[in-house]
């Protein structure tokens, strides 16, 4: 009996040392798995930090080239070419049509690789699927916002005041969204665009935000704004801010004609004054009730004419000041006043009279002391080219296509002219590229918005769209002129 508890307590032993052994060999495993758990972290983190330094000195990089290049286009007058996809929308389904081929129309086949590319993949029956890019200065997917879109246009609208004349144009199929990137979100049964939706406003009344806030930084009376617009349908020129004798906005057709400095002009054209952007906006809204839309297959209100939105900003500088600092504050608040004051009175004078006219409402009398300086920005919302068959169009409607693509055509053949430097650029081919001729020519900075459709049923409408666009970023006009403001004086 003594034996066999000797033999359990040794046997306890034993297993009290094994237990012992395995505890120890656990511990050290874990103190080893926790050091190298450690170890993994902080490879972990150095890599995460070099990753994020990586990526910032990416952007930076990214930026700086973005900077080189927008220099290079500045030196060699480029287009800029911007291109906006849009999303899927319900009437991309193709009514009519067996299920199959419906889901193949709606199929998206446009995409945004990344900030600068469009990928287009390319597929015909019995054939592989090939995928094409095109390149941009900027690309925007179907999720980016209004905001988003008028963020890389906003550096433009400086351009204006330092002397330079701008031009944004939307271009591309009917239904493409262009009317939407240039205005927003239209009313239901009403051509007007929906002010209140502050987030959804396009382009041009963005634009006028943009200005009268540039303008509220300098001295005042030292800026005006006039504003026009005009429509251009069947290859005919209208006046969309003219009065009839009642005081009536009416349509009313000019004419464009070319001044002896070369330069494109509309006589009688009607200028509106406007001191803020709701004035703007109201007057855009009155010419919008005039403009022709047309339902078709594809759009329920598509446009059937070019819409040009033109802002004139009328700088008054001082000679003996301009371009250094007001020599003391009596100088400049006496030159302030005596701009505002004229400014003033001749804006209560010419509203009491027309509002109406052929040429500037106001006109500063221009001494040797103060100059006037005009520049231009021109907004514009092209008439969505159409394939016939696609858009179901007939009678008067099918006229109005016809006018539109050749207007289109005319102007891919004024961008080719200048492309290829051609002697002779056959601007008078058109209303409408007689009408842009200073803008494309090379006398503004000019920025073309290329709106696209990303569903197959629309792939050869995007593919024109997209080689409109790959065609006119390859246009050199040679560096923008900057418009003459009077020289500083160095003494007095």
């Amino acid at each position: 009996m003594q034996c066999l508890n000797c033999l359990m307590r040794s046997n306890l032993l034993n297993y009290n040392k094994y237990t012992n052994l395995q505890s120890e060999a656990l511990c050290d495993a874990l103190k080893s798995t926790c050091h190298h758990l450690k170890v993994f972290q902080i490879k972990a983190f150095d890599l995460e930090q070099s990753l994020q330094e990586v990526t910032e000195r990416y952007e930076k990089e990214k930026q700086k080239r973005k900077a080189l290049h927008n220099s290079l286009i500045e030196l060699r007058g480029n287009i800029r070419v911007h291109c906006r996809i849009r999303p899927l929308l319900p009437f991309d389904d193709a009514a009519g049509h067996s299920q199959d081929r419906q889901r193949n129309f709606s199929e998206k086949v446009a995409y945004a690789a990344d900030d600068e590319t469009v990928l287009v993949k390319c597929s015909r029956p019995g054939h592989a699927s090939v995928n094409k890019t095109f390149q941009f200065e900027r690309v925007y997917n179907d999720l980016e916002s209004q905001d988003a879109v008028f963020a890389d246009v906003a550096p433009l609208l400086t351009s204006l005041l330092d002397g330079y004349n701008v031009c944004i144009m939307a271009y591309g199929q009917t239904g493409s969204g262009k009317t939407y990137t240039m205005l927003g979100p239209q009313l239901e049964g009403n051509l007007a665009f929906a002010i209140e939706e502050e987030s959804e406003l396009g382009i041009i009344p963005r634009a006028t935000q943009e200005v009268f806030r540039l303008i509220s930084e300098k001295p005042p009376g030292s800026y005006w704004v006039e504003v026009s617009v005009v429509e251009v349908y069947n290859n005919e020129i209208f006046d969309l801010l003219a009065k009839d004798s009642c005081g009536k906005v009416l349509s009313v057709k000019r004419d464009v004609v070319t001044t002896r400095e070369g330069k494109s002009d509309v006589p009688l054209l009607t200028h509106e004054t406007v001191e803020n952007a709701s004035e703007f906006l109201h007057l855009v809204n009155k010419g919008l009730q005039l403009r022709v839309t047309h339902p078709t297959l594809v759009h329920a209100h598509s446009s059937r004419s070019h819409l040009v939105v033109t802002l004139t900003i009328t700088t008054v500088v001082f000679g003996d000041n301009f371009g250094t600092l007001w020599e003391d504050e009596q100088t400049s608040q006496r030159l302030n006043k005596e701009a505002s004051f004229t400014f003033t009175q001749k804006m209560r004078d010419n509203k009491s009279t027309s509002s109406s006219r052929a040429s500037s409402p106001v006109q500063l009398e221009a001494t040797e002391k103060m100059k006037q300086v005009k520049t231009k920005l021109q907004l514009v919302d092209l008439a969505g080219s159409e394939c016939v068959g696609m858009s179901g169009v007939t009678g008067a409607a099918l006229r109005e296509t016809s006018f539109i693509n050749r207007s289109l055509s005319a102007l891919a053949d004024v961008l080719g002219a200048i492309a290829e430097q051609r002697a002779h650029v056959p601007y008078r081919n058109s209303k409408l590229t007689h009408l842009l001729q200073d803008s494309v020519g090379g006398d503004a900075k000019l920025l073309v918005m290329l709106c696209i459709s990303p569903g197959q049923k629309y792939l050869t409408e995007s593919m024109q769209s997209l080689g409109f666009g790959t065609r006119a970023r390859q246009v050199q006009r040679g560096q923008v002129k900057k418009k003459n403001f009077p020289v500083p004086s160095k003494g007095k």
